[in-house]
Order: C-alpha cells, then structure tokens, then sequence
C-alpha cells in the first residue's frame, strides 16, 4: 500500500453566491457536479454556507440521511416537523437523521449578523430509521486534541449517528501537533475551517480539505492556529 494524502484546495470548489448565500461546495452538490468528487467514502456532502442576516433555507424535505450543522460564527435558527425548535450558536452541532423523512427550515438567527457553518451529509448505514434530531455545544472543547462530537451510538458523550463514521473537531495553537491512527481499511477526511495545518508535511490552507487513504499513521501539525474537523470512516 502506498500512503496517500489527497488534497481538495478551497479555491477548487464548486461556488455559488445567490446573494443571500455564499456556498462553496466540496463535493458534487445541487448544481454543481464534479464527476471526480462526488463524495468520500460515507462522506457525501461538506458545504460551507454563510447566510446574511434574517435569510435561510425554507422549509424542505429530506430522508435517509444523517445531517451534521457545525456553527462557526453566529446563530443557526432551526424548525423542523418533528416539532423542534432552537437556535444553535458557534460551537454547536446540530445532527438531523431523516429516516422515512423529515421537513425542516434553517435561517440566520440574527437580523445584523452573518452567521457561517458548515453542512455536512453523511450516508447512513440503515434505511427507513425513525427520524430524530439532537443537539450539542462543543463551544467549549479542550485546545490541542481531537473532541469527538459525532458516532456511531454517540460514544464518549458524542451525537449518535447511523454511520460507522467518527467526526473529531479541533483546534490547535501554531507549532502544536496531533497524532491519529486510522484501523485497518479506515480512511479519512480533514476539513480546515480556519489557519494552517500540515497533514504528514502536506500543507494545507484555510477552506482545503484531504483524503487519507493507506495511512495508518497522521500527524496534524498546527502551521498557524487551525480549527478543523477530521472525519475517520469505515
């Protein structure tokens, strides 16, 4: 096997200003379809949405996906038919599983303030589930490690998900390092979200993201300050 690390530059992107959303998608999503990234793995779906003050998505179907809201600045007003309502600010994720189906709106929670977050889908592994909601704050979480905030069954205090995907934020102070190893037949994804983080020595920026793919070992090692999300799936 031959290590391979796999970078997704953020200016590559699908992009779409709709003047109310500024979107940039990493994989094939809506109207943007790239035939080479069409997802990773159960990873299908890392959309990276700012929304102007009192705008949002109107309310809309899904079902038989598992939905993951991490909130980077702002507040995230969400409603949903499961009778679920609440506003979500920086640090909090938000997981949806559709199931046989949900419908729910997302809208800027502010009337002056842009709010940015990123939107992510993963594939389940079992279809038709009831639908369910859950959220979280990992406002909080300890600087210089990997905080599991999403899992299969929720471990260690995570959101449950119905995906044998384990979904890490961090964020690392310049010169720091961390060291993850991936099982047998495991691979990742690293999102930057902001700053510098070098992946085994590849560099990657603010908006990049990577695939690691026959690599058990990684070191993540903070080039400048870095917040980012690593995703370990099966």
């Amino acid at each position: 096997m031959t290590a391979r690390i796999v970078v997704r530059k953020s200016e590559a992107r699908g992009h779409a200003d709709h003047g109310w959303l500024d979107t940039r998608h990493t994989f094939s999503f809506a109207g943007y379809y790239d035939p080479a990234h069409t997802g990773f793995r159960s990873l299908l779906v890392i959309n990276e949405d700012r929304v102007s003050p009192g705008k949002g998505f109107g309310t809309h179907p899904h079902a038989d996906m598992e939905i993951l809201s991490y909130v980077v600045e702002g507040a995230l007003e969400h409603q949903d038919s499961l009778g679920t309502r609440a506003v979500m600010k920086a640090g909090d994720v938000q997981r949806i599983s559709a199931g046989r189906g949900v419908r729910h709106s997302e809208y800027n929670a502010s009337a002056k303030d842009p709010v940015h977050f990123l939107q992510i889908w993963i594939e389940p592994d079992e279809e038709g589930v009831a639908p369910e909601y859950a959220e979280k704050s990992f406002g909080g979480i300890e600087p210089g490690c990997l905080n599991l905030i999403a899992s299969k069954g929720g471990r260690n205090d995570s959101i449950s998900i119905h995906q044998d995907a384990d979904v890490y934020v961090a964020k690392l102070p310049e010169g720091r390092t961390i060291d993850h190893t991936f099982q047998s037949s495991r691979s990742g994804w690293v999102q930057v979200v902001e700053g510098e983080l070098l992946l085994n020595g590849v560099t990657l920026g603010q908006g990049d993201g990577a695939s690691i793919s026959d690599t058990p070992q990684l070191r993540m090692t903070a080039g400048k300050d870095a917040h980012f999300l690593l995703f370990d799936l099966n």
